[in-house]
């Protein structure tokens, strides 16, 4: 289909063409094609009062990629529909589906999508699953020495809770797959429940959430512990009933992993007590928090270095881990065409991981601040995300600038 035409070539060589004549078909598939070679994550088809805007998230930002015609609004969102599984003659209400996609050079992988009214008709949010977990594994997601030590002596435990945290987008979800690839072997049984599943692992049992059929986090997970399971996933722990469950389950001899919404590792602790789990349970269930987010990675076809101001010699001084020097050069991406001129390409975690120690512990029982409890932790050589994003500047992955946009404390 492609040939020597790129995919944005073909979207525009279509869209000179008037609404009737315009390939649908060929428009979508183009699309979908041209956000998978942008490495999108996202692709928000949002309808105007004239048009219908056409923007990517790629690396976590939104980009206006095109502006199709209003008159094929309809088609569009029928086209994605149909390929989907959703209803074409529903209009009025939401819709979730899901899309098996093939590439031209025969790359597949599945599409979320959502489909919604708004006050223009219908708009279409597709994310792209583009399988990321094959890249990672303990040694390279992105843990310093002393994090990774912490992750791996709490996955060897026979059971316990490993809740990762952060924002929608942070990567919990790709985290929590890294581990469960580094657990998966053939000595143990590991069954997920999950909304959506993202990626399929081999050897492990996967159930899709059906809030339809009364399939919830909850159910499901009761229905899981019937299953003689050793290692279990659940993809969110959102209320009191899951958060009973998932606890239980960790008392009785499961290793379980999941997450949970808060802004670091130490918060993860008091939200836990929030959702009516008592101190005693938390403080002998949770064995390790993890906080994260994504800051980009500079552009390493444009990275220049420079040499630090003053205000940023400050910042690295206040911010740096101990043991660590201050560096006499930074870097910056110049931005070129390889990165859309951004500067940045790709993405990285940076971490907090919180171990639960005796003494957090001891805090957790006697209903201590979230703040007391990561002052603990910070004593007790837990590095925060604001500092492990600094030692990624020094190290030259990374930008200032980015990691004050991304971990504001």
């Amino acid at each position: 289909m492609f040939g020597e035409e790129s995919p944005q070539d073909i979207i525009k060589r279509e869209l000179k063409k008037t609404d009737r004549d315009i390939s649908i078909i060929l428009i979508v598939n183009s699309l979908i094609e041209y956000a998978y070679e942008s490495r999108a994550s996202d692709i928000h088809i949002d309808p105007g009062e004239d048009g219908i805007a056409i923007r990517l998230r790629i690396d976590g930002i939104m980009y206006n990629a095109f502006t199709f015609p209003k008159g094929i609004q309809p088609e569009i969102i029928s086209r994605i529909k149909v390929l989907a599984e959703l209803r074409t003659d529903e209009h009025q209400a939401a819709q979730d589906g899901r899309i098996k996609f093939k590439t031209h050079d025969k790359k597949s992988f599945d599409i979320r999508v959502s489909i919604v009214p708004t006050y223009y008709n219908e708009n279409a949010v597709l994310r792209l699953l583009v399988e990321q977990g094959d890249k990672f594994s303990l040694k390279n997601v992105g843990f310093s020495e002393r994090d990774l030590s912490v992750v791996q002596h709490a996955i060897s435990k026979p059971y316990g809770m490993i809740l990762a945290t952060g924002p929608t987008g942070s990567g919990k979800t790709t985290t929590l797959y890294t581990l469960l690839k580094e657990l998966n072997k053939p000595p143990v049984s590991i069954i997920t429940i999950e909304d959506p599943i993202e990626f399929s692992l081999e050897n492990v049992d996967q159930i899709q959430v059906n809030n339809q059929t009364g399939l919830t986090f909850a159910n499901g997970l009761r229905a899981i512990l019937r299953q003689d399971p050793n290692i279990i996933m659940v993809g969110e722990i959102r209320d009191e009933e899951t958060a009973g469950i998932a606890v239980n389950a960790a008392l009785t001899g499961h290793l379980l992993l999941s997450t949970i919404h808060t802004n670091d590792a130490a918060t993860t602790l008091p939200r836990l007590l929030d959702m009516g789990i008592e101190p005693f349970l938390i403080a002998s269930t949770v064995n390790v928090a993890i906080g994260q987010r994504l800051l980009r990675v500079i552009c390493p076809d444009c990275r220049k270095p420079h040499f630090p101001t003053k205000e940023e010699q400050e910042l690295l001084t206040i911010n740096l881990p101990q043991g660590i020097a201050i560096p006499q050069k930074i870097y910056k991406g110049e931005g070129c065409s390889a990165c859309g001129k951004s500067g940045y390409r790709g993405r990285i975690p940076i971490y907090e991981v919180l171990d639960v120690s005796d003494a957090i512990r001891n805090a957790i029982i006697n209903h201590e601040s979230a703040a007391d409890i990561k002052k603990i932790a910070i004593r007790e050589g837990m590095t925060t995300m604001y500092q492990d994003g600094f030692k990624k500047v020094a190290e030259g992955i990374t930008t200032i600038e980015e990691v004050l946009r991304i971990a504001h404390e």
